[in-house]
């Protein structure tokens, strides 16, 4: 008795090219959305890590009676300076502009905290800054009168920020800010309901 066992059957190249035609068109429509998601992550990143930059001077200065430095600089080289629009930072007890590869030290000038780099995970982020490029917290965790009030956040190949309640706009920009009284928050421009809790002040 005979037995006809059926032939194992592969793709054709055809059956191929439709597959991965198919695939492109998807690829081609995800593409975009999948580009708005990666940048929108790295701004929130960003306005994340600074705003754990902020938290800590100002707990640290709480914390050891003393005031403390939150300072964004060029780099974090020894060829640091001060700069509103750079998303480096520096915690320290001094100045650390010319000395911000020093190690975190509690009693070698600049008696740096913690560092923080631009490239790690928010490189394509742009930062502009309302007040300078410091912001000094007393011990009693107030910012001095003269410094930061405002660090505004977005991606310069971005397009526009979007809107809440509309379309218009390709990223969702965030600020963090800096009160009189202390207080740091992240919230988002464009949302102008004053019950809404991501309103900026």
């Amino acid at each position: 008795m005979l037995i006809h066992r059926r032939a194992q059957r592969g793709f054709t190249l055809v059956e191929m090219a439709i597959g991965l035609a198919i695939f492109g068109v998807l690829l081609a429509l995800a593409l975009p959305n999948f580009t708005i998601f990666l940048q929108n992550s790295q701004i929130k990143n960003a306005a994340e890590t600074t705003l754990s930059g902020l938290t800590l001077a100002k707990t640290e200065a709480v914390r050891r009676n003393v005031t403390m430095r939150f300072h964004l600089m060029t780099a974090v080289t020894n060829a640091c300076a001060a700069s509103t629009t750079a998303l480096n930072w520096v915690v320290s007890r001094d100045d650390a502009a010319g000395a911000c590869a020093t190690a975190p030290s509690d009693t070698t000038a600049p008696r740096i905290v913690q560092v923080k780099s631009a490239q790690e995970g928010s490189r394509n982020v742009t930062v502009s800054t309302t007040g300078g490029s410091l912001v000094v917290f007393n011990a009693l965790g107030r910012p001095s009168a003269a410094g930061i009030t405002a660090i505004e956040l977005k991606n310069p190949t971005g397009g526009t920020c979007e809107h809440e309640d509309t379309t218009n706009g390709t990223m969702r920009c965030l600020r963090v800010e800096v009160t009189t009284g202390g207080a740091i928050r992240m919230c988002d421009p464009k949302v102008t309901a004053a019950t809404d809790p991501r309103k900026c002040s």
